[in-house]
């Protein structure tokens, strides 16, 4: 067996990080089987209500698509950007035709490996955080490489936002790109 690559690790660790924000609100939280990954889902994520001042639905699932990067993202009108490789991911995360909405959730990690997590008797540290995009209502693909897509800095994917989006889901609301 081979040990894990950098990438490998980084990967590892965004899943990380989506269990312990889920697992903070009492949601669930699954990995996807082989199937749903080759269409684009990493993950689901299940929150059970009532939501405080939610709709009538007591139980949304939202998909997700996770990703890891060491690459600074450039900052445009309060959003980061990043490259979202393979036009085929893109497509599936905006795709209107899907009943259970997806939403692309990047974790910036430090550019030093030695960073990623620091674990002491009193903390358990992983370092910088993940901000989470819909991509629903975003403009057709032109590139055959990817995608260049901008995550609002007001989107970190923490307890208080994902309780946000479990409550705009339990309204029947559609989570929607925002364009910089």
């Amino acid at each position: 067996m081979r040990p894990l690559t950098n990438n490998d690790i980084e990967s590892e660790l965004s899943y990380a990080y989506l269990h312990a924000v889920t697992s903070k609100v009492g949601a669930s939280c699954s990995i996807a089987n082989r199937s749903l990954d080759g269409n684009g889902i990493d993950a689901s994520i299940t929150g059970w209500g009532p939501f405080l001042g939610g709709g009538y639905l007591e139980e949304v699932t939202v998909h997700v698509q996770l990703k890891a990067t060491i690459t600074v993202p450039v900052e445009q009108n309060g959003h980061l950007s990043y490259f979202l490789s393979e036009t085929r991911r893109y497509d599936d995360l905006k795709a209107d035709t899907v009943s259970v909405p997806r939403i692309l959730v990047v974790m910036f990690l430090p550019a030093n490996a030695a960073e990623w997590l620091t674990i002491s008797p009193n903390e358990l540290i992983m370092k910088k955080c993940a901000y989470w995009t819909s991509l629903r209502g975003s403009r057709a693909s032109t590139n055959k490489t990817g995608e260049t897509v901008y995550l609002p800095k007001a989107q970190i994917l923490d307890p208080n936002n994902l309780t946000d989006i479990f409550t705009r889901l339990s309204r029947n609301e559609i989570l929607t790109y925002t364009q910089p």
